[in-house]
């Protein structure tokens, strides 16, 4: 019987990688069990691999695992990898095959539908992965995956930006808003979607931000500020988080929800906020050059273009 993980090997050396390579073939057994590995290699992709006759059947799936049933996704079907993968997470040496970091996104089992040369029907029960897909071959070598459900979650949302209405001061009931900085920048909203986004298509630097996220689907709102002499992309809301639509959330929530995602990098930060007094947000910004101050209600939800639940006062 041929060792179906020869081609494994030959690509590994088991001194350079932390990866298991075991020295003898594989022995056919019956389990089903399934994981699926987030792969910061080269390019940012997720491998799945289900367990067959004693060896892991894999592809290479460079967004993910689609959402929804409209959107089919690339899986690249590649070498079989041993059962030790299954629990295998850790840092590829660079300049190895697959070099980068490999965290395990999910694992579980799953039901075999149907199993051909073209084409894997299975039912993938993990705590993340859940569900019917189907894998199948194209033209040539490629592959598909195609999931079979209703989509899993909500889409990302196509919204118009939420803008200011301008006021010449303060609102009187300062607590009831929170203030930021008027940067004077150009408007962007950021979706991130299978760790990519279509702003990088302008902004090929945004490809790190969107990496970061891996499999965390999100849509952000912010601007493109020169601080320092620099240009940076600065947040300050979010309007969908990894399945949730936030767009009718209170700001106090959307901003809550921002905070927690850690933006602080030197190209990328979360814009700062201050809830209840306005008047040292104000003079700060007078003494920066800033153009004015936003004021935005706590309790107000995203409304696309202008709204007088977001206040711009200039300095």
């Amino acid at each position: 019987m041929a060792d179906k993980l020869n081609q494994y090997r030959s690509k590994r050396n088991a001194s350079r990688t932390p990866e298991p390579v075991p020295e003898e073939p594989p022995e056919p057994r019956g389990g089903a069990s399934f994981v699926i590995q987030e792969h910061h290699a080269r390019s940012l992709h997720w491998d799945l691999r289900l367990e067959r006759d004693g060896v892991l059947v894999s592809w290479a799936i460079p967004r993910g695992l689609p959402a929804d049933p409209a959107t089919n996704h690339l899986a690249v079907h590649t070498e079989d990898h041993p059962m030790e993968y299954l629990t295998f997470h850790g840092q590829i040496p660079q300049g190895e095959y697959g070099g980068g970091a490999m965290t395990i996104w999910d694992q579980g089992t799953y039901e075999t539908e149907k199993w051909s040369e073209r084409e894997v029907k299975v039912v993938l029960h993990g705590s993340r992965a859940e569900g019917r897909f189907v894998l199948f071959q194209t033209n040539g070598k490629n592959w598909m995956i195609h999931r079979m459900d209703p989509p899993s979650r909500a889409p990302l949302p196509d919204v118009a930006p939420m803008l200011p209405s301008r006021r010449s001061r303060l609102p009187r009931d300062t607590a009831a808003y929170a203030y930021e900085f008027a940067w004077g920048g150009r408007r962007l909203l950021v979706p991130i979607e299978g760790g990519r986004t279509t702003a990088a298509r302008e902004h090929p630097w945004l490809r790190a931000l969107a990496a970061s996220f891996g499999s965390r689907t999100a849509l952000l709102d912010g601007e493109l500020a020169t601080l320092s002499g620099a240009e940076v992309l600065v947040f300050y809301d979010l309007l969908y988080d990894d399945g949730r639509v936030l767009l009718d959330e209170p700001y106090e929530v959307r901003r809550a929800a921002l905070e927690t995602l850690d933006l602080s990098t030197p190209r990328w930060q979360t814009a700062p906020s201050w809830p209840g007094d306005a008047r040292p947000v104000l003079a700060a910004a007078r003494e920066q050059g800033l153009p004015g101050v936003v004021a935005k209600r706590l309790d107000s939800p995203y409304e696309p273009g202008e709204s007088a639940a977001w206040l711009f006062i200039p300095s």
